[in-house]
């Protein structure tokens, strides 16, 4: 049934991901149609969230975001089906880093690093990285039911010599990158929500008491790995502008938490910089009414 599914779907994808830009935006146009006004999907999830980080505005304005942030969701989905086929050249073009000699200190201290990322803007693109760095890659991700398309997914990163791991080989996998001497940069999207069973650590973020995944942090603190913020920001459609910010060069000199703090505060500042390309569509909050005691 899975390689049924692949079957059917894949070819469907791969004529997206050939067509011009133009046309690609054009579909994204009307793929917002039908997510927003149609299928609805999680909507009341996304006027929720907004409702919660943003009490302050009137719901005028928070509507206004959020059909942004739809239209934003669609463009996204549409980039990532399109990593399929995009040159080299197009995605440097679109992709753009700013401060690259930021990794590339570390690349000279002979030091493997944690690059802290969030669910903002196009966080899809950025394995191009790769071309401009010596680093072997690594992403931490949840591997998909279909294997097919999983297999699809690493194939696509594996063109830039990036490698998706999931979260139960990460520390082996890094571990061993370690002994051999290979160095790596190893990307965590870190503002998702722990399972709250698993949560250490519980701060505010965006006015609300959530619990936080410390995992980056310590796995960096485990390894001795330099921990470096990835800021992006959305100039216009289909174009991305980002920038690194060295979060801890020696995280072992930080008290626990600490760095995963400055990380939430990063965050935040992009979100109010311009909410409507953060991904409202996370339930980030779902656990904000099980603050435990200690961390009230």
């Amino acid at each position: 049934m899975q390689f049924l599914a692949y079957v059917l779907i894949y070819p469907f994808l791969w004529l997206i991901s050939i067509l011009p830009f133009r046309l690609l935006y054009a579909f994204s146009d009307g793929l917002f149609i039908l997510i927003y006004y149609i299928i609805g999907y999680r909507k009341k999830t996304v006027k929720n969230n907004l409702g919660l980080a943003f009490p302050e505005k009137p719901e005028k304005e928070r509507n206004v975001i959020a059909k942004k942030f739809y239209h934003h969701l669609c463009d996204m989905m549409l980039e990532s089906i399109k990593s399929m086929t995009i040159s080299e050249s197009e995605m440097k073009k679109r992709f753009v880093f700013t401060n690259v000699e930021e990794l590339k200190k570390f690349e000279d201290q002979n030091k493997s690093i944690v690059l802290m990322c969030a669910h903002y803007a196009n966080f899809e693109w950025i394995f191009v990285l790769q071309r401009h760095i010596n680093f072997k890659g690594y992403a931490i991700y949840k591997r998909l039911e279909n294997k097919y398309f999983d297999r699809l997914i690493k194939r696509i990163r594996a063109r830039y010599n990036s490698y998706l791991i999931t979260t139960k080989e990460t520390i082996s996998v890094l571990t061993q990158a370690k002994q051999n001497g290979e160095l790596t940069i190893n990307g965590f999207i870190s503002d998702q929500t722990p399972k709250i069973y698993k949560a250490f650590h519980w701060n505010t973020f965006m006015g609300i008491k959530v619990p936080v995944h410390t995992g980056a942090e310590m796995l960096a603190k485990k390894l001795d790995m330099s921990v470096v913020f990835f800021g992006v920001k959305k100039i216009k459609r289909g174009y991305y502008e980002t920038t690194f910010k060295t979060l801890a060069e020696n995280p072992n000199d930080y008290k626990d938490y600490e760095i995963t703090d400055a990380f939430l505060k990063l965050v935040e500042k992009q979100i109010y910089e311009a909410p409507e390309y953060y991904l409202w569509t996370h339930k980030r909050w779902k656990h904000k009414d099980s603050v435990p005691k200690e961390f009230q």
